[in-house]
């Protein structure tokens, strides 16, 4: 469940590099204007992607080591857990917790994590039961990508509910799916040049199986929004997934459909996913890369589009 995120990440910055080219084409984008839509772009997809990721291991974490908070017989093998990390359960306080502390491993190839996630939940908590919910404390969770050293560094709380009910481990003798929500009032996040900024978020992320786990993602604020707040530049910015992104096992965990939408200041971004060379939806789970459409209109209604692979 992690290779959509390096996937989306780096379709959105090869986007990025692209407003750079489009400076030069368009007397109307400013070369700030270009710097602020590539950064903006860059910022938002890894605080996203690396969110989501430490959501995953906070789950897999619940649901392997949670013992009978877990609740539920699992029936199905035990999720995959980060190699980068150890974990420690505390059974005797209230609330309850599962520390997981990030040692700065290289095993993942594109980047380094330090810091700790602690999960924190009542006693008599049970995970599988419909409602139920555990906060997602973020303590200097620093990722640092190895390609260029530049890093995010996030503090704040998040709750994570299980609306549906269920475990995950069980999804594949499931007929429906386990909807979890993910929602913050306000997550902190310092940037690598010191600036500090303070991000909404409201997610919601549905687990099926079909010949493996399937994710659908959607913003849950108003309009599909799911993150929004003052860019590294100071100015109001809203992300909002006007097509679910849909991710599959099943295609090696690739993101295999999707439409995101990019407001800021001064750039709207409209970009689908899961298409093929010629901007055609496709399919099946292509051999070679998949392809996504980029429509970039500017503050005077002009418009450009790139189709760029990832």
């Amino acid at each position: 469940m992690k290779k959509q995120l390096t996937i989306l990440s780096a379709a959105l910055l090869s986007f990025g590099l692209f407003f750079s080219s489009c400076k030069k084409e368009k007397a109307t984008v400013t070369a700030d204007t270009a710097v602020e839509a590539k950064s903006q772009s860059d910022d938002q997809s890894r605080f996203s992607n690396e969110s989501d990721a430490a959501d995953d291991d906070a789950n897999a974490a619940l649901e392997n080591l949670g013992g009978s908070y877990a609740g539920e017989t699992p029936v199905g093998p035990q999720l995959p857990f980060t190699c980068d990390a150890t974990v420690s359960v505390d059974t005797a306080s209230n609330p309850r917790t599962i520390t997981i502390t990030y040692n700065g491993n290289v095993c993942l190839g594109s980047r380094s994590r330090t810091g700790t996630v602690v999960l924190s939940f009542a006693p008599g908590f049970r995970w599988a039961a419909a409602g139920a919910q555990y906060t997602v404390t973020y303590q200097n969770l620093k990722v640092t990508r190895n390609i260029d050293g530049k890093s995010i560094t996030l503090n704040g709380s998040k709750t994570i509910t299980n609306v549906s009910g269920g475990k995950l481990r069980n999804l594949a003798t499931r007929s429906t799916p386990i909807v979890h929500t993910v929602t913050s009032a306000g997550m902190n996040i310092t940037f690598d040049d010191g600036s500090q900024r303070s991000w909404q978020v409201a997610r919601q992320r549905s687990f099926s199986y079909d010949n493996g786990i399937v994710i659908s993602i959607t913003g849950t604020h108003g309009g599909g929004i799911a993150e929004w707040g003052v860019n590294r530049h100071n100015h109001n910015f809203t992300s909002a997934i006007l097509q679910p992104l849909v991710i599959k096992q099943s295609c090696n965990f690739r993101l295999v459909s999707g439409q995101v939408e990019h407001v800021g200041q001064a750039v709207t971004t409209n970009t689908t996913f899961g298409l093929d060379a010629s901007g055609a939806p496709v399919t099946t789970c292509p051999v070679g890369p998949f392809y996504y459409k980029t429509i970039w209109t500017g503050p005077n209604g002009n418009s450009l589009t790139y189709i760029g692979m990832y």
